[in-house]
């Protein structure tokens, strides 16, 4: 498997909008892009080669709200870009890694994405992305 480098970390914030004055305005980075769908809302920040990524739930029920009302916001994965996800999935299975996405399945800018099991990687929830021709 080749790591290509890191494609992002994704950053759980109550609100994407109040979070750019830390981003904006403290660290002077500028917003990069905004992608939203029924289940949460991005806000990516391009840093050198790699970005951050802030992910707010939509609607008091979602997944990432509970996650900030349960006081779990903050840091919530790093993201590798690889060149073969199908290729990295095998690899890592068959080194008895066990994954959270045995398939993979779109994400951010139509990049292929998997997670693997955070219980074997030192609890730290990865995720690998696999970016679309062309992409930046």
């Amino acid at each position: 498997m080749k790591i290509k480098r890191i494609e992002h970390v994704g950053v759980v914030v109550k609100d994407t909008e109040a979070s750019r004055k830390l981003w904006e305005g403290c660290f002077g980075i500028p917003l990069g892009e905004v992608e939203e769908n029924d289940k949460r809302k991005l806000a990516l920040y391009y840093v050198g080669e790699s970005m951050v990524e802030l992910i707010a739930g939509v609607g008091v029920d979602s997944k990432h709200q509970r996650m900030v009302a349960e006081g779990k916001g903050g840091l919530n994965h790093i993201c590798f870009e690889v060149e073969d996800i199908d290729a990295a999935l095998a690899e890592l299975k068959a080194k008895g890694i066990p994954l959270l996405d045995e398939v993979p399945r779109i994400g951010h800018a139509g990049c292929r994405i998997a997670f693997l099991d955070p219980k074997a990687t030192e609890n730290c929830l990865i995720e690998l992305a696999e970016l679309p021709k062309g992409h930046r």
